[in-house]
């Protein structure tokens, strides 16, 4: 299958964490950033001409776009992917660079098209933010895996049991491959578009958008055991307030909130009832 790649001409970095956020809304699943522009992919059946303009109408800007085959776009990541160091906790690395001997735990993925390869803010601070929890022994669910990233780096941690799940094919297949290159035992992936009601977890994992944390607060909620630990990010710095009024209605106490180049990072606690 195609995609189309857009090369959006950005003036500041927030014009491109704003573009990132709408345009994560609307179907586009990968995005590479150097200075004064923005390439964003999508797979050609799934683009919208009509809610490109509507978000171009918000974020004036000009562009110029390209179909790409699959192949090609895989050889454009392998050539600009470079490894990411999480302070001196995780790596995140491919399998052709030198193995990073700095930090407690490296993570090692195909550097394909799926969404979480920690050069994106909001998936640095969710690594970050994994430091901060004991996984020791527990149950913990992936909402929009990605490329596996955080699931794989889960069962690193100490976790018994990994559940995660991706509404896109192609970010399934990836993790599938991810998952056996850091030979991971505890991950169970599956494609789906909403969470499975049912089992409950200790932990909660959910970097995706702000449209559909908040709109998955709820079932969010219901499979958190009481006590338990949910990091979100996705969503930018103008957004708090909104996501925070939330997060409180819905019942979780917000322990902490952390910010990277505009986006956030909320650790939430679900409060017994």
């Amino acid at each position: 299958m195609n995609h189309l790649q857009f090369s959006f001409h950005i003036q500041s970095a927030d014009q491109s964490d704003t573009l990132v956020a709408l345009l994560s809304d609307t179907g586009f699943e990968g995005f590479e950033e150097s200075e004064n522009l923005l390439k964003a992919f999508i797979p050609e059946p799934a683009f919208d001409a009509a809610k490109l303009d509507s978000i171009l109408q918000l974020v004036p800007i000009t562009f110029e776009k390209e179909s790409i085959a699959q192949r090609n776009w895989n050889e454009q990541w392998e050539q600009g992917f470079q490894p990411v160091l999480v302070d001196d906790f995780a790596a995140v690395r491919a399998s052709f660079h030198v193995p990073v001997t700095t930090v407690q735990h490296e993570v090692i993925i195909t550097p394909k098209m799926s969404f979480g390869t920690g050069h994106h803010g909001t998936t640095f601070l969710m690594m970050q933010q994994m430091r901060t929890i004991n996984f020791t022994g527990k149950n913990v669910f992936d909402f929009g895996t990605g490329t596996g990233v955080l699931a794989i780096l889960a069962e690193k941690l100490g976790a018994a049991a990994v559940y995660a799940i991706d509404i896109d094919e192609w970010s399934v297949t990836n993790t599938i491959e991810n998952i056996a290159a850091n030979n991971s035992t505890k991950i169970r992936i599956e494609q789906a578009d909403a969470i499975p009601a049912g089992e409950t977890y200790d932990i909660v994992l959910a970097n995706i958008n702000l449209n559909v944390i908040l709109s998955n607060l709820s079932a969010i909620d219901a499979i958190t055991k009481p006590g338990g630990n949910v990091l979100l990010s996705g969503f930018l710095a103008a957004d708090e307030a909104q996501m925070t009024a939330t997060v409180l209605k819905t019942g979780f106490e917000l322990r902490s909130v952390q910010q990277k180049e505009g986006w956030l990072c909320f650790h939430i606690i679900k409060l017994a009832k």
